[in-house]
């Protein structure tokens, strides 16, 4: 007997120790967009003067130098709400990994049964009454799945790549609420920035106006100019409670954003008027190093990893399943406990196999369709990634060229109101000329503390689709 079940198990053990997987194994496709030329080469605007080729830092907030923005960071990057739903979903991956691990090593139940019993003469075809009994059972299970066609080596690297893809997904979280963080505090500054100017054009037009009124009353100038240079106070008075609206809005985002009621806002930062920049040439890198950065990325390629992987454990079902299994233990009367007519054991294989392989066939089918959508979905987020991040550098590069135009709009608009005051004290020109140009003036220093608070946004809008910088376990590109 025990040479028979030796001839039995030697074969199946060899093959094991084989290694088999069927399905195929994964490398990322030749056909992939990853790989393209144009994919990793330079990016379109790269040759601008305020862009450089350096690779940005991972720490890329920092190139603002505020400390303010740094602590921020680090309060979201502990406390933001969706930053530790995401580590939360990672842990729960790394559990099921853990699982899916623990499905290839072998299974030991243990089992102790004891009572006392009045059994059934009739269950056993006796007409007599069966003697009550005390009885008892005991028992050790051991079964090893073999895995002879890698069904749980597959499942194993499916699980695997979805845990490193979640965890891609965690970078993209992480990404975001910096991001979002940096963005409200730049717009809290920028606000404030903007309130400033509007002040001082407030103030400026306060002046005018009384200047204005004391020429009617000299009689040297009209109502009708008192009156104009009013509406002009006016307007500027309206522009002040959307922009301290603005500040506070900024400020209510920066605390929940560090995970925090919005009550609690940091009352220091309200007097932020002066917004961090960056004036050094913007470090972008090229394509290559965007798509190993990008987390979307990452998360696609291993999201197509996985779809492969499925493939092999839909083959899998083609053939057959094969445990070892193993059982030692003892059955009978308390009294006769652990005695020789009690013990018993058995050791042997056990083979399972569907021969009916259309379901089979069917979901190997299915997973090979989805590998292929996998593949369509990593393409287009390489396609996505690029695109994102050309459109953000082009915006910036033409907001930089917009705030060198109004910047130049300023000056002449300065020039043009010191030109009319003068004629205006000479009697050349009427106050409506003044006018005209006070309010040229005031729109122009406004539109460029507006275009300052763009471009701002503008950076941040760069190194958002750059990938902020974070590098996890699995670069798409050096697959």
């Amino acid at each position: 007997m025990r040479r028979t079940v030796a001839w039995m198990i030697a074969p199946i053990t060899a093959y094991a120790l084989a290694g088999c997987a069927v399905g195929p194994d994964y490398v990322l496709p030749d056909e992939a967009m990853v790989r393209s030329e144009s994919a990793n080469g330079a990016f379109v605007e790269s040759g601008h003067n305020n862009l450089t080729p350096r690779p940005p830092p991972e720490d890329w907030w920092r190139l603002y130098r505020d400390p303010r923005l740094d602590r921020l960071i680090g309060q979201a990057l502990a406390a933001n709400t969706d930053l530790r739903t995401a580590e939360a979903i990672l842990e729960k991956s790394a559990a099921l990994l853990q699982m899916a691990e623990a499905a290839r090593q072998p299974s030991v139940a243990v089992n102790f049964d004891i009572g006392y019993q009045q059994l059934s003469g009739e269950a056993y075809l006796q007409k007599q009454v069966v003697p009550a009994t005390s009885l008892y059972d005991s028992g050790v299970s051991v079964a090893y799945d073999l895995d002879l066609f890698g069904r749980l080596r597959r499942t194993i690297e499916a699980v695997d790549a979805d845990d490193e893809a979640i965890a891609a997904a965690r970078d993209l979280v992480m990404i975001n609420v910096v991001a979002d963080t940096t963005r409200a505090f730049l717009d809290l500054c920028d606000a404030g920035a903007e309130l400033s100017v509007a002040h001082e054009n407030l103030n400026v037009q306060r002046a005018s106006l009384a200047i204005t009124r004391g020429l009617v009353e000299a009689g040297k100038g009209g109502s009708l100019d008192e009156t104009r240079s009013r509406g002009l106070t006016a307007q500027l008075e309206s522009a002040l409670p959307t922009l301290e609206a603005r500040q506070r809005n900024a400020l209510f985002r920066l605390t929940t954003l560090t995970g925090r009621p919005p009550a609690e806002f940091d009352r220091s930062l309200s007097n932020c008027a002066t917004p961090p920049q960056i004036l050094a040439p913007l470090p972008v890198g090229d394509g290559a190093q965007l798509l190993k950065r990008r987390p979307d990325v990452r998360a696609a390629e291993r999201r197509l990893a996985a779809a492969t992987a499925e493939i092999g454990v839909a083959t899998s079902l083609l053939y057959p399943s094969v445990k070892l299994l193993a059982t030692l233990g003892s059955t009978g009367m308390t009294g006769d406990f652990l005695s020789a007519p009690t013990n018993r054991y058995g050791v042997g294989p056990s083979i399972s196999w569907q021969l009916n392989q259309s379901v089979a066939r069917a979901r190997i089918a299915e997973a090979s369709a989805e590998a292929k959508a996998a593949l369509a979905r990593f393409d287009g987020a390489v396609l996505q990634a690029l695109r994102e991040t050309e459109s953000a550098l082009n915006v910036y590069v033409h907001d930089l060229k917009k705030l060198q135009n109004l910047r130049t709009a300023r000056l002449e608009a300065d020039r043009a109101l010191a030109d009319t005051r003068k004629l205006q004290a000479f009697g050349r020109i009427d106050a409506l000329a003044v006018l005209d140009a006070e309010r040229t003036r005031a729109a122009a220093n406004l539109a460029v503390a507006a275009q300052i608070s763009q471009i701002s946004l503008d950076q941040v809008g760069v190194f958002l689709a750059l990938g902020g910088g974070w590098r996890g376990k699995g670069e798409a590109a050096e697959r």
